[in-house]
């Protein structure tokens, strides 16, 4: 498949090298122009384009972007084929994208994203830690095998999201469509936690709307708190282990 990537970070910068070696052609692009993109994202044969070229000729876009800079996305979609499927890895903290009152007022994150871009999106990729992200890649069938939640509102979309996170090295896990992907926002049980395909139904559904932004708050005080003490022993792991603590 022909895929084009809008964001070179924690994400992005790891699925453009991990779906081109399956086979897929890839192009990469960021706001700061192609010339910035690391030798290590382009290693199996990513391409680095300018955030005009991206968009064009391709059956698969995924935005990776801090999700206040989702808005700024929807003028270089002017080339996306209608029929490319969107998906978006991006994830709300006010802390850092500004308080938006929709979401405040628990507009579902992807159904604002989708209004954004004028497009309908899957969400994937979004409730893993960049960490886990790198570490933990595994074999299809490996016993243990982390599961990525993917949500969608057209069944062959969710599908396709699927398959491509079991091609970066994780179980794609179908959560539902996008109204419940509430389910899988920073907060709930299942965001960054590392959990199995078979951990994930019963965490799916302890899912509470009204206090996964509350503890999405309350992790980033622990998370702060604890990277700012010089005498702490985080360890490995650390911010899986704050998330599996106040979420699951």
């Amino acid at each position: 498949m022909k895929i084009g990537i809008m964001g070179a970070g924690s994400i992005g910068s790891v699925l453009a090298p991990r779906l081109s070696a399956h086979g897929h052609h890839v192009k990469i692009a960021n706001s700061r122009g192609p010339e910035t993109i690391p030798a290590e994202t382009l290693a199996t044969g990513a391409q680095a384009v300018s955030a005009g070229e991206v968009a064009a000729d391709l059956d698969v876009l995924i935005t990776s972007v801090p999700l206040i800079r989702v808005p700024d996305l929807k003028p270089l979609l002017i080339d996306l084929p209608v029929d490319a499927v969107v998906i978006d890895t991006s994830n709300y903290y006010p802390a850092r994208d500004g308080h938006i009152a929709a979401l405040d007022r628990g507009q579902v994150e992807s159904r604002w994203v989708e209004e954004q871009l004028g497009r309908s999106v899957v969400k994937a990729w979004n409730a893993i830690t960049a960490q886990s992200f790198v570490a933990y890649t595994s074999p299809s069938g490996t016993n243990g095998r982390i599961a990525i939640p993917v949500a969608a509102d057209n069944d062959d979309d969710r599908a396709l999201g699927m398959s491509l996170v079991n091609q970066t090295g994780f179980d794609g896990f179908d959560a539902g469509t996008i109204t419940d992907s509430w389910r899988q926002q920073p907060g709930s049980p299942v965001y960054c936690t590392d959990l199995t395909a078979e951990q994930m139904p019963a965490a799916l559904g302890k899912a509470i709307a009204e206090r996964s932004p509350k503890r999405r708050d309350l992790a980033m005080h622990v998370i702060a708190e604890l990277m700012g003490d010089p005498t702490s022993d985080l360890g490995k792991d650390f911010l899986v282990r704050v998330n599996r603590l106040l979420y699951v």
